[in-house]
């Protein structure tokens, strides 16, 4: 089966739709001087990591037929569901680190304002598409963990696990793929955070108070 130029470019729209809603990476920051430049690299990083790790295991999973996808409806709502619950993941486990990596190497405890930029976050992304059900699932589920998490140690234990086990989960993949799969998906997704967390060490080396 072949794409014709027009067809083409109407699946590229709609890979974008699905796939690109929430915030993209825009701000190249020089450094983090305040608590509203640090929402924004949460979210703008988080957006960042799911989007390219979710599109890009489809891609190289499907080949180019990952293109022919885009007209079949189940396979948009499952991408839909997936790309929230991936996303939602990611700024979760992006909040924790940046809150937890402030307080014990910056030495500066402005934990009590997670939540309250998480969720600001989280009402942006309902404007945007996210669901209330995955919305409310999320909030919910850091309300849980931020009551056992200790904020000294938590950048150093895997921090970003939690979003790594979603992009697994959600991935819109057969079950017996993403089992072979399921090594490199992980590898793939925590390779980028690597990055993030690189720059955010970066962005936070004279670092004082916001």
């Amino acid at each position: 089966m072949r794409l014709n130029l027009h067809k083409f470019v109407d699946t590229i729209k709609a890979l974008k739709e699905y796939l690109f809603p929430v915030r993209k990476v825009t701000d190249r920051f020089q450094s983090l001087t305040s608590l509203v430049q640090l929402k924004k690299f949460i979210q703008e990083r988080s957006a960042h990591v799911s989007q390219t790790t979710l599109f890009g295991y489809i891609k190289t999973r499907m080949g180019f037929k990952h293109y022919l996808m885009f007209e079949d409806k189940p396979f948009l709502e499952s991408l839909d569901i997936a790309k929230w619950n991936v996303y939602a993941s990611c700024l979760l486990d992006c909040t924790f680190y940046t809150f937890s990596y402030l307080y014990e190497k910056k030495n500066f405890d402005c934990t009590k304002d997670a939540e309250k930029i998480f969720v600001e976050i989280l009402l942006e992304e309902e404007s945007n598409g996210l669901s209330r059900k995955i919305s409310d699932a999320i909030r919910n589920e850091f309300k849980i963990k931020s009551r056992s998490i200790n904020w000294s140690s938590y950048y150093l234990n895997e921090p970003f696990k939690n979003s790594g086990l979603s992009l697994y989960k959600w991935s819109p993949i057969a079950d017996e793929l993403k089992e072979l799969d399921k090594e490199i998906v992980l590898n793939s997704i925590k390779l980028k955070w690597n990055l993030v967390q690189n720059e955010f060490d970066s962005l936070t080396k004279d670092f004082k108070n916001f």
